[in-house]
This record gives structure tokens, C-alpha cells and sequence, in this order.
């Protein structure tokens, strides 16, 4: 199926983004912002990105549970890191969060309550 492969990239570069943006606030991010809080919802957001680009590797060969950890980990994560960086310019981001998030939990519940068809068949490389 052409949308699990897709959907297997997507997760991979999201994972090695969440990684480089997780290194960046922990490393080249303290030199621009002091607020430990805004430094805490960076590393809340690349943490989160990391976790779901893992989900969406699991549930690649579910296109409704892979659009939504997908959808969920740009609003949610995005927003976080647009919000970080330039909260006046990103400020009307600040509704899209919530909703990222519900993106997220609702993938979760696809997964739980969705069609039982084993164990993901993962694309071949």
C-alpha cells in the first residue's frame, strides 16, 4: 500500500527531526531564550514528536490512526516550537495546540478501537 510507505518516511524524518530539534533546545536554544518554561514546552514538544513518529511507524498500515498521530505531531509539536521561538508572531497558533493534541489522543483511540488486524505489517526498505 502506497500510503503506508509514505507514512513510514513521514514518522523516519519526523524521528530524526524530533532528535535535532531536541538537541537544539537542549544545546543552541538556552543561548536565545532564559524562560525555563519556554525551554520546557520545546522538550515537551520534541519529546512528544518522538513518541508519536514511533506510533506512526506502528500504525503506518492505518491511514486514519497514521493522518492523525501526522496531523497531531505538526499542530501540536509545530505550534509548540512556532510559539517558542517567536510567541507574537506565532500567537495565533495558540488554539492549534489543543487541537493537535486531540489529534494525537484520537490516534490512540483508532488504534484501540479500529479494525483488529494484527500485528502492523511494516513496508519493506
Amino acid at each position: 500500500m502506497a500510503s503506508s510507505a509514505l507514512f513510514w518516511k513521514v514518522a523516519a524524518i519526523s524521528g530524526a527531526t524530533a532528535v535535532g530539534f531536541g538537541a537544539f533546545g537542549a544545546h543552541g536554544l538556552k543561548k536565545r531564550i532564559a524562560d525555563p518554561a519556554k525551554l520546557a514546552s520545546w522538550g515537551t514538544a520534541a519529546q512528544y514528536q518522538l513518541i508519536h513518529s514511533v506510533a506512526l511507524l506502528m500504525a503506518s498500515g492505518n491511514p486514519v490512526a497514521a493522518s492523525l498521530f501526522t496531523a497531531g505531531m505538526t499542530m501540536f509539536s509545530g505550534s509548540i516550537y512556532a510559539l517558542t521561538l517567536n510567541p507574537e508572531k506565532f500567537k495565533f497558533l495558540g488554539p492549534v495546540t489543543p487541537i493537535g493534541g486531540v489529534c494525537l489522543i484520537a490516534g490512540w483511540l483508532v488504534l484501540a478501537f479500529g479494525k483488529k488486524g494484527g500485528p502492523p505489517k511494516f513496508p519493506r526498505c
